[in-house]
């Protein structure tokens, strides 16, 4: 009796194996994507390379967007947050572009497995800027198929897209290429200039020289209104917003101000604290 007991549960383990093996690769791929964690589009690493680990620590926190600070040194693009803090061996590449190359290779055209949407690289240019472009452009065409691109009037979309912010005088060469690598990063002034979101892609600015609400009682109606007519506007236009300085400290009024900015469907959340940030959206933010 025994025996036949265990015969019967070795055939029922191996028809339930039979069905696994015997399932359509759709329908495991199909699984597969279900129980992996979505990226968090949102989710913008303010002074990512401060993070122990550059760039691994917000993939691991799954944030949609990176930013390194470049001080152009000779022919090398150093990353820091002040020129004290330079070191020959932190370069653009080491930090971000062989890492990011090395990803997308292994999953086989994007940074995050089964997700195409690109990742956002912030590249926030802290020495003169058409010179320190012009290098940076020089470094991103070593990379094929790495990055978005325009090219005589087309995007081109790649697995990570490069918005250059920083010094202001990176716009004019930028804006003289008929095929480039990257983006510019505008300001609320370009709101609604003729530049179109093929070059301005991204609107970013500080939260404190607009608005007054820092998280702290309600949400004056004013500021609603403005934040929800400069949404409307840049969404018109195919163009993302970003705020930066905005609260950070962790508690209650940085969460209150982070809702106000998810209702208003602002696109990228600034923050240095990535668990903080991941598990916010994380309970908050569907899209």
């Amino acid at each position: 009796m025994a025996f036949l007991t265990r015969r019967r549960a070795l055939t029922t383990a191996g028809a339930a194996l039979t069905g696994v093996l015997a399932a359509p690769v759709g329908t495991a791929h199909a699984t597969a994507r279900k129980h992996r964690p979505r990226p968090l589009w949102r989710a913008h690493a303010h002074n990512d390379y401060e993070h122990p680990r550059p760039l691994l620590d917000a993939l691991d926190h799954r944030f949609g967007s990176v930013e390194a600070d470049i001080y152009l040194v000779g022919d090398q693009l150093l990353v820091a947050h002040d020129p004290e803090d330079l070191d020959p061996a932190r370069t653009l590449e080491s930090l971000y572009l062989d890492p990011l190359a090395a990803r997308v290779r292994a999953h086989h055209g994007t940074v995050y497995r089964g997700h195409r949407r690109p990742l956002q690289l912030l590249v926030d240019i802290k020495t003169e800027g058409a010179s320190t472009y012009l290098e940076l452009d020089r470094h991103l065409r070593r990379y094929r198929h790495l990055f978005t691109t325009y090219a005589h009037g087309r995007v081109h979309r790649g697995p990570v897209t490069a918005v250059i912010s920083g010094d202001r005088a990176a716009r004019a060469p930028m804006e003289a290429q008929h095929v480039r690598r990257a983006f510019y990063d505008g300001r609320l002034t370009d709101l609604g200039s003729p530049a179109p979101a093929s070059l301005i892609p991204l609107i970013s600015d500080n939260w404190t020289n607009h608005f007054a609400w820092r998280g702290a009682g309600a949400f004056p109606d004013a500021e609603r209104h403005k934040l929800t007519a400069i949404m409307r506007a840049a969404h018109s236009r195919g163009q993302r917003v970003r705020f930066w300085a905005t609260p950070d400290l962790p508690g209650p009024e940085r969460d209150v101000l982070w809702t106000e900015l998810l209702a208003a469907d602002v696109d990228h959340l600034n923050t240095d604290d990535l668990a903080g940030l991941e598990a916010f959206l994380q309970a908050h933010d569907r899209r």
